[in-house]
């Protein structure tokens, strides 16, 4: 946009608090901010006051300037992080939720309060510990607690049936759970474990430790020695676990430290938990083609790393390696959540910098991982483009998977892998409409079908990923030869033992040799089985199954067997009635074999078949669930 114009806008704006949004000609938004004074702070963008590297590129790409007034600060800082979630603006940083991380939650309110796994953090009251980004770090966290602290771990269906039986289970045996449900805990006691647990995991250990011995104090002076027994090995394991982590201050003050490493766009955010001068907690987050310079980066961050919902413990102190820039509205807003003061610092000398040097030290490793992590992929990407003579580099991959049910609810669905990572938003399920649900060819063609008739409003891929041999193949490239359409396609299937060399070799080694099917090849085309190109495309054919799977896990919860036999081929309201009838229940249906179902008055040794398949990769993927979830 011409700069007169832009700074015309600029000066009919507000003077107060709020939002400003930059959009594009085409209305999308590419940045939001948030200011005390909105016409002073956008006019700094528009006049080339602000010295930052990138704002030419944003003022160069921006049409048009919208606002939102807010009453303050604080508030407008709240707006930011909700439009940042709406728009997603290329020039902001973007904190992903964290529902693909581990976390523990512990609800007070409850009579009897448990620790349980949670992958989302809510607004409702409970206490949140983490995210832990290894599972391996939460079974040590609980391996840890339900020794020290042993509250209860079962379900609320799980403890009313113990306490009905008026028999603990083996949790109790093994000193893992006081036993609640049979009334062999006294409320203050359990309530006196429920404050432990909460002190241990927010790291506050020298204050657990205190209270503790205050307790067995008691207990001793009272001639309960059993529990002052008990109590002092309590003190013992907390000051064992305590022992382990590496003492960083010697200033008992809660903080959370953030360091900060930077490569061109690509940077890297580390967070140290720091209580009672110990690190009890660190966490790294990456992002990429970032055009905001350092301070503004961590200005966005923080408003969203403490938005309110997030569930995290709050500090006293919140150490940065750069001013925030932010008009006191962080301040603000963190001091209202914890309802006292909160310091934010930037230091330039002095024991915090140690601190923010370790952070910052952390957050080059996590960057180094991930650069190196995106080179990989970009070598298999390279990889695949020349071992199967593509035309171009596969940046955008869309695999598809055709998966039923015994012949019964057959579903597909498509996954997208962008630079070799899955972009789980353009991810799609498919029901099978109109194609018989037993001709793999036929659901294919449908799927296809569909997809490339929207070829105009979704973006088509630089490769066509499909789970199969050449059949499977054909039938893509028919799909995309009706639709007039050049779109690279390839099948990958499992390699045949008898064709694969060594194939002892392979399975003794627990390797898959497959097989790579191009349209104008006549041989499969057969990759190393380290090879990096395989293991991406062995990666998008799997991500394609695990969803087809998981869709049609979730239709089968919903409708029901009753209702999957429905669309059984061949098996109508009149077979269902007999086999009910005859059999006396679904159960028995489930459990008669081919020849007991044969048996059945109008059904046939066709229809006995396709039923008994149907039950069996029922139970099969039963089984699969269990073992998937440790069932």
């Amino acid at each position: 946009m011409a700069q007169a114009s832009l700074s015309e806008q600029v000066e009919r704006l507000p003077t107060g608090p709020g939002v400003y949004l930059f959009k594009s000609k085409a209305g999308r938004v590419l940045y939001i901010g948030k200011a005390q004074n909105l016409r002073s702070r956008v006019r700094s963008y528009v006049s080339g006051g602000d010295g930052r590297i990138r704002i030419p590129l944003l003022i160069d790409r921006t049409e048009d300037v919208e606002v939102v007034v807010t009453p303050n600060v604080k508030d407008a800082l709240l707006l930011e992080n909700e439009l940042i979630k709406q728009h997603k603006p290329p020039f902001n940083v973007r904190l992903r939720d964290d529902k693909q991380y581990l976390a523990l939650r512990l609800d007070p309110k409850e009579k009897w309060p448990r620790i349980t796994q949670v992958r989302r953090f809510k607004q409702d009251g409970a206490l949140y510990f983490g995210p832990y980004t290894s599972s391996i770090a939460l079974r040590e966290s609980l391996s840890n607690l339900r020794r020290i602290f042993p509250l209860r771990s079962c379900r609320d269906a799980v403890f009313r049936d113990y306490a009905r039986r008026g028999r603990p289970c083996i949790e109790y045996e093994m000193k893992r759970c006081v036993a609640p449900c049979c009334d062999l805990v006294e409320a203050d006691a359990y309530a006196a474990l429920v404050k432990g647990t909460t002190l241990f995991l927010r790291g506050r250990s020298d204050e657990l430790v205190n209270e503790l011995r205050g307790r067995m104090l008691r207990a001793s002076e009272e001639q309960r020695f059993e529990d002052a027994a008990r109590i002092r090995n309590q003190i013992g394991a907390v000051e064992h676990t305590v022992e382990r982590q590496q003492i960083v201050d010697k200033r008992p003050v809660e903080r959370d430290v953030f360091g900060l490493a930077r490569s061109g766009g690509e940077i890297e955010v580390h967070v140290l938990h720091v209580r009672e001068g110990r690190v009890v907690g660190t966490r790294g987050f990456g992002f990429s083609d970032v055009r905001i310079d350092d301070g503004e980066v961590m200005s966005s961050f923080l408003g969203q790393y403490y938005a309110p919902g997030q569930g995290r413990e709050i500090p006293k102190e919140v150490v940065t390696p750069t001013a925030v820039d932010d008009d006191g509205a962080l301040g603000g807003l963190l001091a209202e959540q914890a309802e006292r003061r909160v310091h934010l610092r930037s230091p330039q000398r002095g024991a915090l910098v140690e601190l923010v040097k370790m952070a910052s030290e952390n957050a080059e490793l996590g960057l180094a991982r991930r650069l190196e992590a995106r080179d990989s992929l970009t070598r298999a990407l390279e990889e695949l483009q020349e071992k199967l003579n593509l035309s171009r580099l596969p940046r955008r991959i869309e695999g598809y998977d055709v998966s039923t049910l015994g012949g019964a609810l057959t579903v597909a669905s498509r996954v997208v892998f962008e630079d070799g990572r899955p972009v789980k938003r353009s991810y799609r399920r498919y029901r099978i409409r109109d194609a018989a649900p037993d001709d793999d060819y036929a659901c294919l063609r449908e799927v296809m079908t569909r997809r490339l008739a929207k070829a105009d409003s979704d973006p088509l891929p630089d490769l066509l990923l499909v789970d199969g041999g050449k059949g499977q193949l054909g039938v893509v490239r028919a799909c995309l030869s009706d639709a007039n359409l050049d779109v690279e396609c390839l099948g990958l299937a499992k390699q045949r033992d008898e064709d694969s060399p060594g194939p002892r070799v392979r399975r003794s080694r627990g390797l898959k040799a497959e097989r790579i099917f191009r349209p104008d090849r006549k041989d499969a085309v057969l990759l190393p089985v380290s090879s990096r190109g395989l293991l991406l495309l062995q990666r998008v054919r799997d991500e394609a199954h695990r969803f087809a799977i998981e869709f049609q896990r979730d239709l089968r919860s919903r409708v029901g067997l009753i209702s999957i036999l429905e669309e059984l081929p061949g098996v109508g309201p009149g077979k269902r009635r007999s086999l009910l009838k005859q059999l006396g229940s679904l159960r028995a249906v489930k459990a008669a074999s081919e020849q007991e179902l044969a048996a059945v008055s109008g059904v046939s040794r066709r229809d006995a078949a396709v039923i008994r398949r149907f039950f069996d990769a029922l139970d099969g993927e039963t089984e699969a669930a269990d073992e998937a979830t440790g069932g």
